[in-house]
């Protein structure tokens, strides 16, 4: 028998594919193409204390191998979502993660008081949202601006935290040690990369907010090296994404040092991507007669 059981942060998971925020919406579309439970875990829609509707679209666009989004984090409110979204999410026997989103750490820090008191499994700290007491500058681009919202959360939240980085930074790892030194559970690698895409025929860009976040397999490679580096220099579990479309993907995003997945971009172009996903690294675990799938994780 081999075992495909994984602890991430505290949070205990089937099998270690997860489907990344923004991308699985809360579930529900997917349900009627396949059992979620099959799932290791699901990571919610970015949340917030209020609603928020979002950026003015044009809003996603396709690139080479990837895509640009610009969505804003439109959400329905935390209060919604424990109303309409949790109940349904509940009745699947997979980990409900909520990616948790602020525009103060104020924000943060009653959004979590709120999410310590729901029925999820962990939480999922977005700290790529822009600070507007600080000139909209993104949380997670200074050790100085992590530490202070995760340690801030850290006191309120009792469930298990996982901290999503962004890689627009010239040193991923002073800023996950700021995610170790806050108090943090575990890491979340990477978030999207900031990119831009021209109309050549209107001379004018093609999202609405004119820059966006380039998720897809172009990002893997370097996804791929920021979780690698982190592994080797900070002691916390990691969930990896970037790229993903495949059981490959997901084993050498695991032999750099991710403990778990997600798969993003990748739902949209196949909705089986996670479930597929799933058996192709039962296959390699097969192949390569690994009885443990944690034992490749970290080997490179």
């Amino acid at each position: 028998m081999m075992n495909t059981n994984i602890n991430l942060a505290g949070i205990k998971m089937k099998n270690p594919v997860t489907v990344a925020s923004g991308t699985f919406g809360y579930g529900r579309e997917f349900s009627d193409f396949f059992d979620l439970s099959k799932l290791g875990g699901i990571i919610t829609k970015g949340t917030s204390l209020k609603p928020k509707s979002g950026n003015k679209p044009p809003r996603v666009c396709e690139t080479a191998s990837g895509m640009l989004n610009s969505i804003g984090l439109q959400n329905p409110g935390v209060e919604y979502f424990a109303q309409n979204d949790l109940p349904f999410l509940r009745k699947f026997d997979t980990a409900i993660i909520v990616n948790a989103c602020g525009s103060t750490v104020e924000e943060y820090v009653e959004l979590c008081k709120i999410l310590n008191t729901l029925d999820i499994d962990g939480v999922e700290l977005n700290l790529s949202c822009p600070n507007v007491k600080n000139g909209c500058m993104a949380f997670g681009n200074t050790y100085e601006g992590v530490k202070l919202v995760t340690s801030s959360v850290r006191k309120v939240l009792d469930k298990p935290l996982i901290v999503k980085l962004t890689p627009n930074v010239t040193d991923i790892v002073s800023i996950a040690k700021a995610v170790k030194d806050g108090g943090a559970d575990g890491i979340s690698l990477i978030n999207t990369l900031l990119g831009m895409k021209i109309d050549i025929e209107k001379r004018k860009p093609v999202l609405a907010n004119i820059t966006g976040g380039l998720s897809g397999p172009a990002i893997k490679p370097v996804a791929v090296r920021m979780v690698y580096q982190v592994a080797k220099a900070i002691d916390l579990p990691i969930l990896g994404m970037g790229g993903i479309v495949n059981g490959e993907d997901a084993i050498e995003f695991m032999l750099a040092g991710a403990t778990a997945i997600s798969i993003g971009a990748g739902n949209f172009t196949n909705p089986y991507t996670s479930i597929n996903t799933i058996s192709e690294i039962e296959d390699y675990m097969k192949k390569h007669s690994i009885e443990d799938i944690n034992e490749i994780v970290g080997c490179v």
